[in-house]
């Protein structure tokens, strides 16, 4: 067990704290359609950050509100496969002109050939058909295709094949899901962290989000920035601390955090902020002995902002 008490901070470990308020209040302005600019951190002003809560980021939004809380028509075979497919390619675009050539998306009514054409048709029209979020492995060894897209066509076949339904009412925690996915071909620990994630925000399993924790790599790297001598085996049991001890570092900063429908950060929260704060601190030279830079710059979009939950969030369920 680590010893936090003796653990050395550095002064970027202040600025985690700084970092999680401010860009929660850019949010909340944003909701509130207040005008910009809605902080003083020029920094968060110049480059695209994620959201302090994982749900809120605009693609979570939309896979909970669009995939997720209007599922009632879908078996949850096809609610299992339905969130798969959007979270592979994990792109708004994507999805809906998936959407506009097949309807209602459904496991039962899935070719390969079809949605291959889809996919080909878009890449030929010079497309792009993935987030620039996450990185999905080409799966070329694995499936021996030429196209990525096929190849995880290919993955999603062979996922469904393992009847996840059924699996998942065996399951138990966070942990089990997230082992389940790890299995399969190109699926590492943290794309297997992020799909169990988002399953769990439907109604198909009901584990805490205080359950589990992965550490992505750009996690890793803001743990180390903020806490000195970090190492492997401390990444999960760091996480997890901040996590627990997050009104104590608010107040201890004196800072009012602006809790959503007083839903504490969670594991994941915390995961992704030291993964921002990494990215933030690039813009200070004693943080970034690399010279990397933030490769994205913010660029403001009139389009409406949402904090709508998972439904059973909101039901107790």
């Amino acid at each position: 067990m680590i010893d936090f008490n003796i653990m050395e901070t550095t002064d970027l470990y202040d600025k985690f704290w700084i970092f999680a308020y401010e860009r929660q209040k850019v949010f909340v302005k944003r909701l509130k359609e207040e005008k910009p600019p809605w902080t003083n951190d020029a920094i968060i002003l110049k480059y695209k950050f994620t959201n302090t809560y994982r749900f809120l980021d605009r693609v979570s939004q939309y896979l909970i509100i669009n995939i997720i809380n209007s599922a009632k028509k879908y078996t949850n075979e096809d609610l299992f496969f339905r969130i798969l497919l959007f979270k592979i390619f994990n792109k708004i675009e994507t999805w809906e002109q998936l959407e506009k050539n097949f309807g209602d998306i459904k496991f039962s009514k899935y070719s390969f050939d079809a949605y291959d054409r889809v996919l080909l048709d878009l890449l030929e029209k010079g497309d792009c058909i993935y987030s620039a979020a996450y990185i999905m492995p080409s799966g070329t060894t694995s499936y021996g295709h030429t196209k990525k897209h096929q190849n995880n066509l290919r993955l999603i076949e062979q996922i469904m094949s393992d009847k996840p339904v059924e699996q998942l009412e065996k399951m138990t925690s966070l942990q089990d899901l997230y082992d389940f996915f790890l299995k399969f071909p190109t699926i590492g620990s943290f794309l297997a962290y992020q799909f169990a994630i988002d399953i769990n925000y439907s109604d198909l399993c009901n584990f805490s989000e205080m359950d589990f924790i992965v550490a992505g790599p750009g996690a890793i790297r803001g743990i180390k920035k903020c806490f000195k001598g970090a190492e492997k085996k401390d990444y999960s049991k760091i996480i997890t601390y901040v996590t627990l001890n997050q009104d104590r570092e608010f107040a201890k900063r004196n800072i009012k955090f602006d809790y959503v429908n007083n839903r504490k950060l969670q594991l994941v929260d915390i995961q992704n902020i030291f993964c921002e704060i990494d990215k933030y601190s690039r813009q200070y030279s004693e943080y970034n002995s690399n010279n990397s830079r933030i490769k994205q710059k913010y660029k403001h979009q009139s389009r409406i902002v949402t904090n709508v939950m998972p439904v059973k969030w909101t039901k107790g369920v």
